[in-house]
């Protein structure tokens, strides 16, 4: 299956229009797709980790660690999606589910269960943050001509959130603007911009 101007990528899942998820309109949606990809003009790593059976990819200058699952200490009264905080070598990092991030059912904890460790920039700042993955894959070369701009329809996932479609072999893979994923409305509660030594001592 190969890409085309009108559709570049069709999947085998359940339609979902969602170009007015965040407010902004088709043209405006498509001139902001085609410059995510005009951004990548060189090689890059990727790392590759699967939330149910789709492939997902972050740039792994923005990953600081993977970490297998450890305990993780739920906060009462934050969003569903807030899995809990973590104690990464004495500082408190919160954990997200990213499969609810994507309206996707809750992370079903097993031994490949892992975090992400990832740096995000918040408000002009760098706030680190743990993504629950149901596994990680491996690192990635991808030449800028293997992505192309994310699909219009056919994903589930908000399209601002997808920073391109990497193409490798016969397997697509979602490229995500790790930035955006966080910097939405609905994930900067999980920024916890002073870590406290209560937070520390609970999550240790």
């Amino acid at each position: 299956m190969g890409f085309s101007d009108e559709n570049p990528l069709s999947l085998p899942r359940k339609v979902c229009v969602i170009l007015e998820a965040a407010g902004i309109s088709r043209q405006t949606m498509g001139e902001e797709w085609k410059m995510s990809v005009a951004e990548i003009t060189e090689t890059r790593q990727y790392l590759t980790f699967k939330l149910g059976n789709e492939v997902f990819a972050t740039d792994v200058a923005k990953v600081r660690e993977v970490l297998d699952l450890t305990n993780i200490t739920e906060i009462p009264r934050t969003p569903d999606f807030m899995s809990g905080v973590i104690n990464l070598r004495g500082s408190v990092v919160p954990v997200v589910d990213l499969r609810l991030c994507f309206e996707m059912t809750k992370t079903e904890k097993t031994r490949n269960t892992c975090i992400v460790v990832v740096e995000v920039i918040l408000e002009n700042e760098v706030t680190v943050i743990g993504a629950l993955a149901d596994s990680v894959e491996e690192v990635i070369d991808l030449e800028p001509e293997q992505i192309q701009p994310a699909p219009r329809i056919g994903t589930q996932i908000r399209t601002d959130f997808i920073k391109g479609m990497g193409k490798r072999e016969a397997q697509f893979i979602m490229i995500l603007d790790i930035d955006r994923v966080f910097s939405s409305d609905q994930l900067t509660a999980v920024r916890v911009p002073e870590p406290s030594r209560q937070l520390a001592e609970m999550a240790a």
